[in-house]
């Protein structure tokens, strides 16, 4: 898949809880991103219909020659049954801006919709 730009949005319901459900888990640099959700926005999707997106943080200069890393958080994701279908993961700019929101599936057909937080069973990793 591609990334598809677009015209940059707030971040919707779900985004938004996910990103906090992620965020509440107490790492080094936890706060600080927390502390960037409400200047956060979407500037590109992972292709058609795809729920990962790109993020940026409205205030902060991002600096493209800092790669961006997962976030030292485990988040599978279990549908209703408890079968395993995937995982989140939070991309960050140099491990200090939000620049990415993941959804790694492992079923048949892609996500049509972000997983809610009570199928997201969160670990520091």
């Amino acid at each position: 898949m591609s990334v598809v730009p677009i015209e940059p949005r707030p971040l919707n319901a779900s985004e938004r809880a996910v990103l906090e459900h992620i965020l509440s888990v107490d790492f080094v640099g936890a706060a600080a991103l927390r502390s960037q959700l409400d200047r956060t926005e979407v500037i590109a999707t992972w292709g058609a219909k795809s729920v990962s997106v790109d993020l940026r943080v409205r205030g902060l200069v991002q600096d493209p020659a800092l790669a961006s890393t997962p976030l030292p958080v485990n988040a599978p994701i279990h549908d209703r049954s408890g079968e395993y279908i995937g995982e989140l993961l939070v991309w960050a700019e140099g491990g200090m801006t939000l620049s990415a929101l993941e959804y790694a599936w492992v079923t048949d057909e892609m996500p049509s919709s972000l997983p809610s937080v009570d199928q997201i069973q969160l670990t520091v990793g």
